[in-house]
């Protein structure tokens, strides 16, 4: 009996111990490559990449979808958008180096408010949004919040409508007072390290995951306890949050292009693509054969030329699609 009992339990310290160990092996091996500042109370992690001499796009503000970090955005668009506009790349509240703060910070308008703020203490006063994923009920949530610093709205395989179902059962999980500050200090680092492999590829799938992108993106860094929990009550508050304000996205004024494909595993295209291009007024819906969820790798030309027309750039984003197409088509043959 007391051999059954001890076993657990150093299990359970095992896992522990490897967690505190591991989460600062993270951390050495993808430390902080940007810099915090206040925006009152709370520090944000950021990368701002200055426009060069003959930028030709507004300022544009990268907000990162669940599970990930500033990292993601700016390995897909620094190098392809470099000197044409000033970037900002972030880190979420509780997400990478960035300070969780509050608890409205749980929620996307209050991430969307800490943004806002970040934009100021940057010196940008007006930008293009860019949210993928969960980024894109931030980026509904800025435009509604401060419609006088949204120049234009891309959204790239968003998540902003109700949705059937719920959510996975880890998220619920971590989140909960006691067993979930358990669960992310004994067992959700050293499991979620076994699917980082199989987890991206999921994210990407059908289309292929960059060699480099588990290195380049740092996806560990959600791992460590604190910003699992995080992800986890940003992913759980997710429902609730979008069933409250879908309905004042009529709102939303500022040029706007939604990116999607029609074989995202992680969101439901059909729900959350086609609703946006319906509430919001004049938006253009780019829909993309093939594509999973992450057109921010995929079709990054296509993003690009997405970012141009909502500067006023003409562009025929619905022919870049099918060029897009008849590419992942040739991929998928090979």
């Amino acid at each position: 009996m007391l051999a059954l009992l001890t076993l657990p339990l150093a299990l359970a310290l095992a896992g522990y111990a490897f967690t505190v160990w591991k989460a600062r092996a993270i951390e050495r091996q993808f430390p902080n490559i940007g810099e915090r500042i206040d925006v009152g109370g709370v520090s944000l992690n950021s990368v701002l990449v200055p426009a060069g001499m003959n930028a030709d796009l507004p300022p544009l503000v990268f907000i990162h979808g669940a599970s990930g970090n500033l990292r993601d955005q700016m390995h897909a668009f620094r190098d392809k958008l470099n000197g044409r506009a000033a970037m900002l790349f972030l880190d979420r509240p509780g997400h990478g180096y960035s300070d969780r703060g509050g608890p409205e910070n749980g929620w996307p308008d209050g991430q969307a408010r800490a943004i806002a703020r970040l934009m100021e203490k940057r010196g940008l006063d007006r930008a293009i949004i860019v949210g993928h994923s969960f980024g894109g009920a931030i980026a509904a949530s800025f435009a509604l919040e401060h419609p006088e610093k949204t120049a234009g709205l891309l959204f790239l395989a968003p998540a902003t409508h109700p949705w059937p179902g719920g959510i996975d059962w880890y998220y619920d999980v971590a989140k909960m007072p006691v067993i979930g500050w358990l669960f992310t200090r004994i067992v959700a680092l050293p499991a979620g390290l076994l699917r980082i492999g199989r987890g991206t590829r999921f994210v990407f799938a059908p289309n292929p995951r960059p060699d480099d992108y588990v290195a380049a993106t740092a996806p560990a860094l959600v791992l460590r306890p604190d910003a699992f929990r995080n992800n986890a009550a940003d992913v759980a508050n997710l429902l609730e949050y979008v069933r409250r304000i879908q309905p004042r996205y009529r709102q939303i004024r500022a040029p706007t292009v939604v990116v999607t494909g029609d074989a995202d595993g992680v969101v439901y295209e059909e729900i959350h693509s086609r609703g946006l291009a319906r509430d919001i007024a004049g938006s253009e819906l780019v829909w993309i054969r093939n594509l999973g969820h992450k057109p921010d790798y995929v079709v990054t030309d296509l993003a690009v030329e997405a970012l141009e027309k909502i500067a006023g750039k003409v562009r025929d984003l619905q022919e870049s699609a099918r060029r897009a197409e008849a590419r992942l088509a040739r991929d998928h043959e090979e």
